[in-house]
């Protein structure tokens, strides 16, 4: 398959017709997307306005508000509007370009210290971002086999997490060190803004030619209808079927798809607190620390972030997914509560573990929620994605909380929140109508019995007629 091509284009995929993107091997679905730098400049600039422009800790957070409260403009709005009429690859042009739009108008606010300005550029930003989000995430989820859509999802936002460690670095050692919390520093970040959107506006180009596998709602279908046979690891044959009924009833009556999206509304508000207030967090719990030294432990922090990601998805090749999102949910849930009570580097740590175990939670939510519900795949992950909006609710909670009791008291905020995300991971364990439609869909070989084909394993066509499997792109839809 060409990566680009300079043929006239149409961005408009119908969606009741059925496309390759259902039967994709592994190796052919990785596609990642790497969207971590602007938020993890964000946590960063977040306590920097604090010093520069002399505002409070519940003001500085218009900024996590402005960013995470256009993703649901975005997911459930104009984003998930083109998504059901034009496809992925749209909404992934139409993400950049207004990602773009946002860092130039980022630049002028910048220059002028304007707090309010640079809000709106945020906000503009995040319906960008919020936008990539509601095409990216489930994009990797279901493009491809579906036993291995948790790891997918969960590597790609692991590179993702890479950018949430640079950002930080960049903002103690490169915008920072030099003219500590000033105005010029501020200023500084005005050049990163603007070679953010000449990347973006390229890449947008670069999505335009490239040549991209879409999914339709056609291809959701095939993948919760068809049984499936293949010989276990036990040598039994048994047949197997993704069909768990979810993708027959109405949009409505699909309960456990809006119980992820509260999960996630949940535990996305608490980690973005948590991450706009960790520098906070290190100044006021633990002694000698500068906004520039805060930093720096942020930037380790999110480095636990990231390498709790790609362990994550190591750990999901041998135990299923539903029992990792639960372990890692569990500590963070532990070492959040310790970091309300300890101070110093007893405090740092544990807030830093808490980012680590945090890693997987939320991909590992959206992937297991939109699993099995069919032609709702789009419009439910957009659902899912909405549940980001937490990010716009739970700072400002964190952050009235820390100017009445200080930081470290105010990290019961976050506990809170996910002690009811927490919830999801139980259902999605020990409650059957959650945890069979999880298992089962995670169970099929498409895509698999693809690879094996492609490797010349199983070329009788005879043979897979007598189990079941050649079946014809009529029958699946």
């Amino acid at each position: 398959m060409a990566i680009l091509s300079f043929r006239k284009h149409s961005l408009r995929t119908r969606d009741d017709k059925r496309t390759p993107a259902s039967d994709l091997t592994l190796r052919q679905s990785i596609y990642p997307l790497c969207l971590g730098f602007s938020y993890g400049l964000l946590d960063t600039l977040n306590k920097h306005f604090q010093n520069t422009l002399g505002i409070s800790k519940a003001r500085s957070s218009g900024l996590q508000a402005a960013y995470f409260g256009a993703y649901p403009l975005a997911s459930l709005g104009h984003a998930n509007w083109i998504l059901r009429h034009f496809g992925y690859k749209a909404v992934f042009i139409w993400g950049l370009c207004l990602y773009g739009l946002g860092s130039l108008i980022a630049w002028p606010c910048l220059v002028h210290r304007s707090f309010g300005g640079f809000c709106a550029a945020i906000f503009v930003i995040g319906n960008g971002l919020g936008s990539l989000e509601t095409a990216a995430n489930p994009y990797l989820a279901v493009c491809g086999p579906p036993r291995y859509s948790e790891i997918r999802i969960n590597l790609a936002q692991a590179f993702n997490a890479v950018g949430t460690v640079i950002a930080p670095v960049l903002g103690s050692y490169v915008f920072f060190k030099e003219v500590g919390d000033n105005a010029d520093a501020i200023k500084n970040v005005q050049w990163v803004y603007l070679a953010i959107a000449c990347f973006v506006f390229l890449l947008a180009v670069v999505f335009y030619f490239s040549t991209i596998p879409e999914i339709t709602d056609a291809d959701m279908m095939f993948q919760v209808s068809v049984l499936l046979s293949r010989c276990c690891q036990a040598n039994v044959h048994k047949a197997q079927a993704t069909h768990v009924g979810a993708a027959e009833k109405p949009f409505r009556k699909q309960y456990r798809l809006f119980h992820a999206a509260f999960a996630q509304f949940c535990y996305t508000g608490a980690q973005i607190a948590i991450a706009s207030y960790f520098i906070n967090y290190s100044v006021d719990t633990r002694d000698n620390t500068s906004s520039a030294t805060g930093a720096i432990y942020l930037a380790i922090a999110q480095g636990c972030f990231a390498v709790g990601r790609f362990s994550g998805s190591f750990l999901m090749h041998y135990v299923k997914p539903r029992w990792v999102f639960l372990s890692y949910l569990s500590c963070v849930i532990i070492f959040n509560s310790a970091a309300t009570t300890q101070r110093q580097n007893t405090g740092v740590a544990m807030l830093s573990l808490t980012l680590f175990f945090e890693s997987v939670c939320f991909p590992t939510i959206l992937a297991l929620g939109i699993r099995g519900i069919g032609r709702h795949t789009k419009r439910g992950s957009g659902w899912i994605v909405a549940g980001v909006s937490g990010g716009a609710a739970v700072p400002p909670i964190l952050g009235a909380t820390a100017d009445a009791k200080g930081t470290g008291t105010a990290m019961v905020v976050p506990v809170c929140f996910m002690v009811a995300a927490w919830s999801y991971a139980i259902a999605v364990n020990f409650v059957p109508a959650y945890r069979d439609p999880a298992d089962k869909t995670g169970a099929a070989t498409i895509g698999i019995e693809n690879a094996d084909h492609e490797s010349g394993n199983h070329d009788d066509s005879e043979e897979e007629a007598d189990n079941g499997v050649g079946v014809t792109e009529e029958t699946a839809v």
